[in-house]
């Protein structure tokens, strides 16, 4: 399965709370699966011009169940420029994004 997902949360300001959930969610499906390190959803923040920057969360092929339950749409491989690990391993950025 090589398929990301998508999930923009909104204005900066308030996507803490869902993204709290969402982190809280993912340590639980994480340790269900065994910590694979493959598993990671990463986040960034676009302004796209506007005054206050939207929290784009992206799922990693392995979070897909998790990408579905928060109704994350299918989207490209995000690019690792200014990606930051929201929730998974520390070699989640060498699996996903190194070749």
């Amino acid at each position: 399965m090589s398929t990301w997902y998508a999930k923009n949360f909104g204005d900066g300001m308030l996507a803490w709370e869902p993204l709290n959930r969402l982190e809280e969610r993912f340590f639980a499906e994480h340790a269900q699966a065994g910590g694979p390190g493959d598993m990671a959803v990463f986040v960034r923040h676009q302004s796209d011009g506007r005054l206050h920057c939207e929290v784009v969360a992206y799922f990693s092929p392995a979070a897909a169940r998790l990408a579905r339950e928060f109704d994350a749409v299918p989207c490209a491989k995000p690019s690792p420029d200014n990606l930051s690990l929201l929730a998974g391993s520390d070699q989640s950025w060498s699996v996903m994004f190194e070749s």
